[in-house]
């Protein structure tokens, strides 16, 4: 995700590549990042930390208590931190940096292809300019959205899981077109590409899905009659289910880290 960032900034025209500083314990990545754009690059996160204004916290979460020290020994006064680590709380964010205005956010895997949506939260310190810089960092690799933290969990069940959900639905496409005679590459390439025209004609539109779906389904044809077994072997019923379920999961999570993090 750090990387998706990093290429959308440049490509956006956001940041210049002087501006931008990553660190990472592998030298080889930031070797390659380096090649690859010509951003600044350092071994010691306290040193990338002092180099910037916005430190985003691209970490996975079980290595924010070793790196969480290392920021808030280096953090400028006026820093704001944007996390995009999974399922980790601002009250664990804000307790290991009190001084810090914290910005905390929930990606998906399309902004590795700019096409991303995420969704954040102001810690209590984080003003309404905190925000808009959050936003404009974010923006550069799809869309933001602003909720309450509260609903964090939900949008990891929904945007968060919901590309995987998508992709099993087009593997389930392919094997259907496979399995009606079509060749598996020819029913990858249309699987592929119905998803994204039908989420392009959805987000370019602004009519409801609904409408959409009327309009697809000729009464006694061909959609409605696969519409029609979709239904009857539960398609709605068990994607809201794991929609659900994946909230539920985050909560947990969250749940496991704030309790970690008060031992």
């Amino acid at each position: 995700m750090a990387t998706a960032l990093i290429r959308g900034l440049l490509a956006k025209g956001t940041r210049a590549a002087r501006d931008i500083v990553a660190s990472d314990p592998n030298g080889g990545a930031l070797d390659g990042l380096r090649a690859a754009h010509g951003i600044v690059v350092h071994a010691s996160n306290a040193d990338a930390v002092r180099a910037g204004d916005i430190v985003v916290l691209a970490v996975k979460p079980q290595m924010l208590p070793a790196v969480l020290p290392e920021v808030a020994a280096a953090l400028s006064a006026d820093a704001l931190v944007v996390s995009i680590a999974a399922g980790v709380p601002l009250a664990v964010l804000e307790r290991a940096l009190p001084n810090a205005a914290i910005v905390r956010s929930m990606p998906n895997t399309p902004a590795l292809v700019g096409a991303g949506i995420t969704a954040i939260a102001a810690g209590n310190r984080a003003s309404e300019d905190d925000l808009a810089d959050a936003e404009s960092l974010l923006a550069s690799v799809g869309y933001v959205v602003r909720v309450p933290e509260a609903q964090l969990d939900a949008v990891t069940g929904l945007s968060g899981s919901g590309p995987a959900y998508v992709f099993r639905m087009v593997e389930a496409l392919i094997d259907g077109g496979e399995a009606a005679g079509l060749g598996r590459e020819v029913a990858a390439q249309l699987a592929a590409q119905t998803v994204l025209g039908a989420a392009r004609l959805l987000r370019e539109s602004g009519e409801a899905p609904t409408t959409l779906r009327a309009r697809v389904t000729s009464p006694g044809g061909t959609t409605e009659a696969g519409l029609a077994e979709l239904e009857a072997r539960g398609f709605h019923a068990a994607l809201v289910a794991a929609v659900q379920r994946a909230t539920e999961r985050a909560h947990e999570l969250g749940a496991q880290a704030l309790d970690n993090d008060k031992r």
